[in-house]
């Protein structure tokens, strides 16, 4: 969902009359829909009253018993105070900067509560930091010879923080790709600084390690000088410790892979994140580390997702694409939500008194011209749009018949041990390429709807 429809269904369930009960890595989900929190540890359950915010304060103070973590705990309130004091002497009296300054503030106030979390890790500082590290000038881009994006500008230099706001499909994963250059610009200018080094995390990079090497063979291949202690000291802060820094990518969870993915963007000390939903399969304390991390983080860094904390607490500026534009959003992210329902309060009453008589001049013979310059337009779209449900139906009956192979009880006998590694490999290797079918398949979707809407 995108933070559009999470408001949305947020607004739902407030409103939704019967019991509830959800799993979520969204606190302010979490903060706006849930009177009480199950707090499942060492297979025990304990009911708290109150939201997340509530639980976590209590989190706090439970730890803070403890003497064993109040050392720890004042390191880590003493490093989110310097964050908190640093933003202050900077922070103007914008909504947005005074939104964030607050967001840190209360950083600050829960980080006891995550003084036990296995995350650690910081961004070190990139070799070297031009100013401006990247421009974009009129720029347009999309797919085929249909433009998503046009006359976009955009100047990006060390210590822009920029959040993109934006229903699905209205371009903010284009824009992302046209700042790493991973989408030809298809009128205007990309005009990077000689020494750009972009970091650039998506659900491809996820998809695009190798199932048969571990974490370390990964740091390895991008670091074969380094000694072996030190990246499996670097990789125990993003949670793969002993054994598991060893162990094969393959079989890893979607929460492992997206961590994996950050470890080997943040080990090439990039000066431009760009972070195109990072939080996608991680769970609150990754999305706490990462929260933190990027605050010390001295380059510059365009940000899309539907959390709204780490939006509030990374970004300084807000930028709203839609209908093809790229424009600055002049509201905090709190005013958001409201915003949002006021237009479509005002597209439903623009909808209901709308009685536009029709044009005179418009001929059918004219009209037919239009739709028939439409369906050209579209055309390598909808072509492309069916490829990949080709391609899906394929990989999918594929994934069905191991699938029914793999159930076999007779494959786990010891004489088959070799035919069962083969299969569960394929298997590995059908499940990242469905995955990324479905990407590419919701993406040209996304974007023939869009060119629909646009057109209708």
């Amino acid at each position: 969902l995108d933070l559009d429809a999470v408001i949305w269904l947020e607004n739902w369930l407030c409103a939704y009359p019967g019991t509830l009960l959800l799993i979520s890595h969204d606190r302010e989900f979490l903060d706006s829909v849930t009177d009480h929190i199950a707090h499942i540890e060492q297979q025990h359950i304990v009911l708290y009253a109150g939201n997340y915010s509530a639980f976590e304060v209590y989190r706090a103070e439970q730890l803070a018993s403890q003497q064993a973590q109040y050392v720890k705990q004042q390191r880590e309130i003493a490093h989110m105070h310097a964050f908190v004091e640093r933003f202050r002497a900077k922070a103007t009296k914008a909504r947005q900067a005074q939104s964030r300054l607050k967001a840190l503030e209360r950083m600050e106030r829960i980080a006891p509560a995550h003084v036990d979390s296995p995350f650690h890790f910081t961004l070190p500082a990139a070799e070297k930091m031009p100013a401006p590290l990247l421009q974009l000038d009129r720029v347009a881009a999309g797919y085929t010879n249909v433009h998503v994006i046009s006359g976009v500008n955009l100047s990006l230099s060390p210590g822009d923080r920029i959040g993109l706001l934006g229903p699905n499909g209205a371009g903010k994963s284009t824009l992302i790709k046209v700042l790493a250059n991973e989408l030809t610009v298809q009128d205007g200018e990309y005009l990077p600084a000689q020494d750009l080094k972009i970091g650039y995390f998506a659900q491809h990079q996820i998809e695009q390690l190798h199932p048969q090497h571990s974490a370390l063979d990964h740091l390895q291949q991008l670091d074969p000088m380094a000694r072996e202690q030190e990246l499996r000291d670097y990789l125990g802060g993003f949670g793969f410790v002993g054994d598991q820094a060893l162990a094969v990518t393959g079989p890893f969870s979607g929460g492992e892979k997206s961590r994996l993915a950050l470890a080997l963007l943040v080990y090439r000390r990039p000066n431009l994140l760009l972070l195109d939903e990072p939080t996608n399969h991680l769970d609150l304390e990754m999305r706490q580390a990462l929260a933190t991390a990027l605050q010390d983080f001295e380059g510059a860094m365009v940000l899309v997702s539907h959390d709204r904390h780490l939006l509030r607490v990374c970004c300084d500026q807000l930028l709203r694409v839609h209908d093809g534009t790229v424009d600055e959003f002049p509201l905090g992210l709190d005013d958001y939500p409201g915003w949002l329902a006021e237009q479509a309060r005002q597209a439903q009453t623009a909808t209901v008194s709308e009685d536009k008589p029709p044009r005179r001049g418009a001929t059918r013979k004219a009209q037919k011209r239009r739709e028939a310059a439409q369906r050209k337009q579209l055309q390598p779209l909808r072509k492309k749009l069916a490829s990949a449900e080709a391609q899906l139906d394929i990989l999918h009956a594929r994934q069905s018949e191991l699938e029914a192979r793999l159930a076999s009880p007779e494959l786990y006998l010891d004489e088959n041990r070799d035919q069962l590694k083969a299969l569960l490999r394929e298997k590995a290797e059908i499940d990242q390429a469905c995955e990324a079918a479905e990407a590419d398949w919701l993406e040209v979707a996304e974007v023939l709807e869009s060119a629909l809407s646009d057109a209708g």
